[in-house]
């Protein structure tokens, strides 16, 4: 694992040549590819140095951060083109995905922490530097406060984690198990905020609008999981607690999703409606994690991996647009089919894929997610059949209400996508699609 932190630190030169934007992607690329031929398929930890190791939870995050973060740069090409500060963009690429890796591959509780705060910082620093709108600066504050607010208790829970047991190692989990409610309340609220559950959710649509296209993609690939995977690995130490509240949490999961639907069918803002409803699928993971069975773990595990590409293609989709027509507004986005009719095609697999129609990954964990919540009780069905619908609703609405309409006077009769980014929502829609293949893998 160190192998690819070494080449992380020592890409940071090359951020700083002119010209090298491309080139930058290429490796990214390339680690994606070498990160994927080394991969580790069970869930032993493999390829463990130092402090760093890799089961396959890991394998699966850190391969998306890879994947999102080669992405992000090949979607951010306005940033090359008009010398936006191109290479402290690089800079700050590579910094974000190194803090990632060692988030996702550290094996030891306080890393992690340490490593989850600090991929904050070049998310801030790319909302405040590269973002639209002036709004762009409270929408960062915003971030940094929810987010810091909650996780100091989370940083007193691991201190005081470590003066009980004496370890920090996620081996040892398994052995302890905590009845300290105080405790279960301080380690989960970080990772509440970060999902975002619904009621904490607010720094997120916010986040999302205000970022540039690299911004919203890393925040919709990656960023929300960080909380589910904080939780996949601490729920493992609050099994009795977890039971006792668990209703709480998918109660809220389950409402908080629904409404959430709802808010996203009168959204006028195409992004705006995006960044929601991942509000609403994450709401999902939540509550298949809060179930703790074993579907539930799987099927969360599958929704955030799915997640990440569909939402990040999306939000790719939705800057195509605004690249084109400089707005947001589903009233000016209207008929775009006329505009752009090839990339009508992209609209419609992507926001088939994100109301979870076959053969998408979003299918599978949605599946393992209804089952692991009706097993936890079959009252649960009800509002997860309204949610299922209304998430189909709110993808159908986005799809026709971009694609289809009366096309706005004032934009030109048409309009072709660049190889480039036909490539990369390819990127983002091919392995969405053929991971359910090896669907095995991902079942822990």
């Amino acid at each position: 694992m160190l192998k690819f932190l070494f080449m992380m630190i020592f890409m940071i030169p090359m951020c700083l040549i002119n010209n090298s934007f491309w080139l930058m992607q290429m490796f990214f690329f390339l680690m994606s590819f070498m990160f994927m031929l080394m991969g580790s398929f069970n869930s032993l930890w493999m390829n463990i140095s130092y402090f760093m190791g890799c089961d396959l939870l890991s394998f699966g995050l850190i391969l998306l951060s890879f994947w999102i973060c080669s992405m992000m740069v090949l979607a951010s090409e306005s940033i090359y083109l008009n010398n936006l500060y191109k290479n402290l963009f690089m800079l700050l690429m590579l910094m974000l995905m190194m803090f990632l890796f060692c988030t996702f591959s550290s094996m030891n509780l306080f890393l992690f922490y340490f490593f989850f705060e600090s991929s904050l910082i070049p998310i801030l620093i790319l909302i405040l530097g590269w973002g639209y709108q002036p709004e762009r600066l409270q929408a960062g504050i915003y971030l940094l406060f929810y987010t810091l607010f909650a996780s100091l208790p989370l940083m007193i829970g691991i201190f005081s984690y470590y003066n009980n047991y004496m370890t920090l190692n996620y081996f040892f989990f398994y052995s302890f198990n905590i009845f300290n409610v105080y405790m279960y309340a301080c380690m989960i609220m970080a990772f509440l905020v970060k999902m975002p559950m619904y009621m904490v959710h607010l720094w997120l649509p916010k986040a999302h609008v205000e970022a540039p296209i690299s911004g919203s993609m890393i925040l919709a690939g990656i960023m929300l999981k960080l909380g589910g995977y904080g939780f996949l690995r601490i729920m493992m130490m609050f099994i009795y607690l977890g039971k006792l509240w668990s209703p709480l949490f998918i109660s809220i999961s389950l409402i908080g999703g629904l409404m959430v639907s709802l808010i996203c069918l009168r959204q006028t803002d195409l992004k705006l409606l995006i960044a929601y409803s991942s509000v609403a699928h994450m709401g999902m993971v939540l509550g298949g994690i809060m179930s703790l069975n074993y579907w539930g773990f799987c099927g969360s595990f599958i929704m955030m991996i799915a997640h990440g590409l569909c939402s990040s293609g999306l939000f790719c989709l939705a800057n195509i647009s605004y690249e084109r027509v400089h707005s947001r507004s589903m009233f000016i986005n209207k008929g775009l089919i006329n505009l752009m009719p090839s990339m009508t095609l992209w609209w419609f697999l992507l926001c088939s894929s994100n109301m979870a129609a076959p053969p998408s990954l979003n299918l599978l964990g949605e599946i393992s997610l209804l089952n692991s919540m009706v097993s936890w009780s079959w009252l649960s069905i009800f509002m997860l059949m309204l949610l299922s619908f209304f998430s189909a609703c709110y993808s159908l609405y986005l799809y026709s209400y971009s694609q289809h309409g009366k096309i706005y006077s004032g934009k030109y009769s048409c309009s072709s996508g660049f190889i480039r980014e036909y490539l990369l929502l390819f990127l983002h829609w091919f392995p969405l699609n053929l991971l359910i293949i090896k669907s095995n893998l991902f079942m822990l």
